[in-house]
C-alpha cells in the first residue's frame, strides 16, 4: 500500500511517516509537494490508495485541493488532518471524498488507528467484486422497481452477469411481480434476522431463482417489517452478496430510514428514478439536498428518467439546470410495452426484445459492463442478431 502525505509541517510529516512504518505489513509514505495548489495535480507517475492531507498546510485552498484529488486518484481513500471540526465542514469535505477526519494536534497513535480501519476497508472492497445499485423513487409511480427489475434480468441475460436484486420496499415491496409469478417462500425479512446462521447456502437457497443466473430476494408480507430488518443485519446480507454475485439491485422505494441510508452508504451507483413533471422535480431537489447532507459524491448520484419524452414542455435541459446535475440514463416513454410487460409479470427483454424500452436497457447494461466505450459487436448488436433467431441471449 502507498500513502501520500501532503503537508508543509516537518513534524507532522515526520509523525505520519512513523505511523505508516509501524502498520504491517508497512505503509510506503511518500511526502507531496508542499507548493501543490489547487489549480494543479500532484506530478507523479504512482498512485496512491491512501492520501493523507493536512488541511492546517493549505488555509484557503483546502477544499479546491480535495476535489481535485479525487479527481485524479478516484480509487484512494481520503484522510483528513484538521482543527475545524464543523458540521459544515465535514460535510464540505466528505462531498470533496473524505471518508476519515483526525482532529489536530495529531497523536501517533490517532494515525495508527485510522490507517489501521483504512486497510480493513480497503482490504475487504478488493475482496468485494459485486457491484451494488440502488434504485430510489422520487415519487410514487416513478416507475424504479419496473427499471431495476428489468435491469437485473438484462444484466444477467445481457451481461452473462450473476444478478441478485433484493426488494427493499419495506412496506409495498412487490419487484417478484415483474419478472416472475413464482410465489417467494423465504422473504428478505427472514434472511436479515438469520444472525450467525447466515451463509451462502442459505442466501441462495432462500432467493427467487428466476434464471440460472438471476436470483431475487422478495420484500416481507408484513406491512411494518422495521423490526425484522436492522441496519446490521441487512448490511451482512449485503457484504455476502457482494462475495457471491456480480451486481446487486436493489429496489428501496421511496423511505429513508435506518436500513436505507445503510444500503445508500454500500452503493456503488445510486439512481434516483423520476419523470418529466413539476412534482417529481420538486421531490428529486429534496432528495438530492439529502444525498448531500448524508455526504455522497456526486459522481456516485446517475439520475434516470423514465418515461422520456422528447415533446415535453419539461426539457431535459431544464431538468438538468434545476437539478444542477445530467440525467445519466433515459428509459422512453413506451407504455403500452411497459404495461403489457408488468401485466404478463414478464421482463421486458423476453416480452418485446425489439422494442425502445430494450434497447434502452441493452445500452444500459453495456455502460455497466464495459463502461463508456462498449466493444465491437457487443450487447446491443447480440440483442438484436439473436432476435431473428427468437432467442434472448
Amino acid at each position: 500500500m502507498k500513502a501520500f502525505i501532503l503537508s508543509t509541517h516537518a513534524e507532522l510529516v515526520s509523525l505520519v511517516t512513523r505511523a505508516c512504518e509501524r502498520m504491517q505489513p508497512p505503509v510506503a509514505a511518500m511526502p507531496g509537494l508542499p507548493s501543490m495548489r489547487a489549480e494543479g495535480g500532484l506530478v507523479t507517475s504512482v498512485t496512491p490508495d491512501l492520501v493523507i492531507f493536512d488541511a492546517s498546510s493549505f488555509p484557503g485552498d483546502g477544499l479546491a485541493m480535495l476535489e481535485r484529488l479525487a479527481q485524479q486518484f478516484p480509487k484512494a481513500v481520503t484522510l483528513l488532518l484538521s482543527s475545524d471540526r464543523s458540521p459544515e465542514t465535514l460535510i464540505a469535505a466528505m462531498r470533496a471524498g473524505v471518508r476519515e477526519v483526525l482532529p489536530l494536534p495529531l497523536l501517533q497513535s490517532d494515525v495508527e488507528v485510522a490507517i489501521e480501519r483504512i486497510l480493513q476497508k480497503i482490504d475487504a472492497s478488493t475482496s468485494e467484486e459485486g457491484t451494488v445499485l440502488s434504485f430510489v423513487s422520487c415519487k410514487g409511480g416513478s416507475g424504479a422497481t419496473f427499471i431495476a427489475a428489468n435491469l437485473s434480468h438484462a444484466l444477467a441475460s445481457l451481461g452473462r452477469k450473476r444478478v441478485l436484486m433484493i426488494d427493499l420496499n419495506q412496506q409495498f415491496g412487490d419487484a417478484a411481480l415483474y419478472v416472475s409469478d413464482q410465489k417467494a417462500e423465504v422473504t428478505l425479512a427472514e434472511i436479515c434476522a438469520a444472525g450467525a446462521r447466515l451463509d451462502i447456502n442459505l442466501l441462495e437457497s432462500g432467493a427467487l431463482r428466476i434464471s440460472p443466473s438471476f436470483s431475487l430476494l422478495a420484500a416481507s408480507e408484513n406491512p411494518d417489517p422495521a423490526e425484522e430488518i436492522r441496519p446490521e443485519g441487512f448490511e451482512s446480507v449485503l457484504q455476502l452478496a457482494r462475495r457471491q454475485f456480480d451486481f446487486i439491485v436493489i429496489d428501496m422505494g421511496r423511505h429513508v430510514n435506518a436500513v436505507s441510508i445503510r444500503a445508500l452508504d454500500n452503493s456503488d451507483l445510486i439512481f434516483p428514478v423520476l419523470q418529466q413533471s413539476l412534482p417529481y422535480l420538486r421531490n428529486t431537489r429534496r432528495l438530492l439536498d439529502i444525498f448531500t447532507t448524508l455526504g455522497y459524491r456526486r459522481d456516485k448520484i446517475q439520475l434516470t428518467l423514465n418515461r422520456y419524452d422528447n415533446s415535453s414542455t419539461l426539457t431535459v435541459s431544464e431538468l438538468e439546470r434545476v437539478l444542477d446535475l445530467r440525467v445519466a440514463y433515459r428509459i422512453p416513454n413506451n407504455y403500452d410495452v411497459a404495461n403489457e410487460s408488468i401485466n404478463q409479470g414478464v421482463p421486458v427483454l423476453q416480452l418485446a426484445r425489439s422494442s425502445s424500452i430494450s434497447k434502452s436497457l441493452a445500452e444500459w447494461v453495456n455502460r455497466l459492463v464495459h463502461g463508456n466505450a462498449p466493444s465491437a459487436g457487443g450487447i446491443i448488436r447480440r440483442i438484436f442478431v439473436r432476435n431473428l433467431h427468437g432467442q434472448i441471449p
